[in-house]
C-alpha cells in the first residue's frame, strides 16, 4: 500500500499536466484497419435488456423493484440531449477512434439511458477488442443494472489490458468536471476501484479487499486516497479486522484540501470520532451526497451492531429512488436484500 501522508503540497499544479500530456502521447498508435457495422446498425435493445423487465426500465433493483431512468431538470436534460448529439457527430467523423464511442457511451449514461450505453460500449469492443477504457466504463454500467458478475467480468480483463499496454497512468477525462476542471483519476484506478466494488456489493469482501489495496496503489491525489480508504474501511469492518480497519484511516485528517470527495471525508472523520452524525450530513439533505453519507452512517451503525438505525438508515436511502444508479444507494440495497428488510 502506498504511504497516504497529510498532505500533498503542489500535487494538484505539478503532476496533473505530466499526466495529461502522457495520455495525449497514448493516443497516438495507429488502430487495425477493420470493417465493422456502422453504428446505426445495433443490436436489438432485447439482446441486452431482460425480457420480463417493463418498457422503459433499466433493471431491476436487488429488491426486484424495476428502476427507470431518473428525472432530470428540462435545461439540464437539454444540455445532456445535445451533448449526446454533439458526440454522435464526433463518432461519425472518427469512427476509428474509440474515445469517440466512449463518449457517447458515456453521453448516453448520463441521460439515464444505460441500456443503450451498454451496447455502444459492446459495438465498441467489437471494434477495439484490446481496449481497456471500453471494458472499464461497460463495466461501471453493469454495476448500474445490478449485473455485478458481468461488471467483474469485464473490470478483470480491463485490468489486465491496461497493465500489458501500461495504460494504468492513463488520465481519464471527466465528463461531469469538478469546479476546477482537473481529471483527477486514471484508467488503473477507475478499473480496480469499480471492481472492487462490485465484489463489496456482491458480498465478496475478501476479494473486494484485495481490491481496495490495489486501488489506494494507483491513488496518486487525496480525493482518491480518501475514496479508497473509506471502502477498504468498511470492507475491513466486514471482514472483522477492526485493527487494520482503524490504521487504514489513521492517517486522514481534517486539514486535507480535497476537489471532489469531501463526503468520504467528512464519514472517515466521523468514524475516527473527530465529527458527529450531524457535522457529517450534508446541510441540503438532498441529492448524491447525502446518499453517500446516509450509507457511510448506517454500515457504520451495522458493523457496530446497531442494527435498528442501519436499518432506518438504508430504508431512507431506499426511499430516494431518484438516486438508484449511486454506489451508496446500490450498497444499501445489496445491504437490505441480504438480510431480508
Amino acid at each position: 500500500m502506498l504511504p497516504f501522508g497529510a498532505r500533498f503540497p503542489g500535487w494538484y499544479c505539478t503532476v496533473i499536466p505530466g499526466l495529461l500530456a502522457a495520455v495525449v502521447l497514448s493516443g497516438c498508435g495507429e488502430q487495425e484497419s477493420r470493417e465493422p457495422p456502422a453504428p446505426d446498425a445495433r443490436p436489438p435493445m432485447e439482446d441486452v435488456t431482460p425480457s420480463d423487465l417493463p418498457a422503459g426500465a433499466q433493471a431491476r433493483s436487488l429488491l426486484g423493484e424495476p428502476l427507470f431512468p431518473p428525472p432530470l431538470p428540462a435545461d439540464l436534460q437539454d444540455s445532456r440531449e445535445a451533448d449526446l448529439e454533439a458526440a454522435e457527430a464526433e463518432r461519425a467523423a472518427a469512427m476509428d477512434d474509440p474515445e469517440t464511442w466512449i463518449w457517447v457511451g458515456r453521453r448516453q449514461a448520463y441521460l439515464g439511458r444505460y441500456r443503450e450505453a451498454i451496447q455502444t460500449f459492446t459495438q465498441g469492443l467489437e471494434r477495439f477488442p484490446d481496449d481497456p477504457a471500453l471494458l472499464r466504463h461497460r463495466g461501471h454500467r453493469w454495476i448500474t443494472l445490478r449485473e455485478f458478475d458481468r461488471a467483474v467480468e469485464d473490470l478483470t480483463l480491463g485490468v489486465e489490458q491496461a497493465r500489458a499496454q501500461a495504460r494504468l497512468e492513463e488520465v481519464e477525462p471527466d465528463g461531469l468536471p469538478n469546479p476546477a476542471g482537473i481529471p483527477l483519476t486514471t484508467l488503473g484506478f477507475n478499473l480496480w476501484y469499480h471492481l472492487a466494488l462490485a465484489e463489496y456489493l456482491k458480498g465478496d469482501f475478501e476479494a473486494a479487499r484485495r481490491g481496495w489495496e490495489s486501488t489506494l496503489e494507483v491513488s496518486g491525489n487525496p480525493d482518491l486516497q480518501v475514496a479508497g480508504r473509506y471502502w477498504l474501511h468498511l470492507t475491513l469492518r466486514q471482514l472483522g479486522d477492526s485493527v487494520a480497519a482503524v490504521e487504514v484511516v489513521a492517517e486522514v485528517t481534517p486539514d486535507l484540501e480535497l476537489l471532489e470527495n469531501q463526503s468520504y471525508h467528512d464519514l472517515i472523520l466521523y468514524f475516527r470520532g473527530i465529527r458527529s452524525r450531524e457535522e457529517a450530513l450534508p446541510e441540503e439533505g438532498e441529492g448524491l451526497g447525502t446518499v453517500t453519507v446516509l450509507y457511510g452512517i448506517g454500515a457504520h451503525a451495522l458493523l457496530g451492531g446497531e442494527e435498528e438505525e442501519a436499518r432506518h438508515r438504508f430504508l431512507e436511502i431506499l426511499s430516494r429512488l431518484d438516486q438508484w444508479p449511486a454506489f451508496g444507494y446500490l450498497a444499501a440495497e445489496a445491504e437490505v436484500a441480504r438480510r431480508g428488510w
